[in-house]
């Protein structure tokens, strides 16, 4: 008896250390209000921030300056951020970009099926896949700067002065 449950505990270990846990992104198709498409294939390799948000969430408006800040930050670094907006006419997000422009593309609800696949009902949702094409994480709901690096820095996109800065306390 001891042996069987110390051969399942070993095997069970096993199974955990070959995998972290990570599933793969769902398939998706989206296009930009300026007509470029994505999908797994064109964002393979990719570090991808999707931000789901809408005109009139207060969160999302108080995060946009930070989602663009990382997508200026990170895009050399291979991160894209497709910021989606939800169940907004294509004319009133347009109305909404000549005053509040953003850094990245614009996807809209009509032009992709990504809102349905992770269950949007809140804003903002963020979610991050990893340049294996894995989701590396969702954030439900505003959590600053610290919790969007966080995230990023789950799927290999990181500050190259946070890294130095944490390199030096473990010394």
């Amino acid at each position: 008896m001891f042996r069987r449950a110390l051969c399942l505990l070993v095997l069970t270990a096993a199974a955990f250390a070959q995998s972290d846990g990570r599933e793969p992104a769902p398939r998706f198709n989206a296009k930009s209000v300026t007509g470029e498409t994505y999908n797994n294939a064109t964002l393979k390799g990719k570090v991808v921030l999707l931000q789901f948000w809408t005109t009139w969430c207060p969160y999302c408006r108080g995060e946009q300056p930070l989602v663009d800040k990382l997508t200026q930050e990170f895009g050399p670094k291979g991160l894209v951020v497709l910021a989606i907006d939800v169940g907004e006419s294509k004319k009133k997000v347009k109305q909404y970009l000549q005053t509040s422009p953003r850094a990245c593309p614009i996807i809209l609800n009509e032009d992709t099926n990504l809102p349905a696949m992770f269950a949007t009902t809140q804003y903002p949702v963020y979610v991050v896949i990893d340049r294996d094409g894995n989701i590396g994480g969702v954030q439900r709901g505003a959590g600053g700067e610290r919790m969007l690096r966080g995230l990023l820095g789950r799927s290999g996109i990181r500050s190259e002065d946070r890294l130095r800065s944490a390199e030096e306390t473990e010394e």
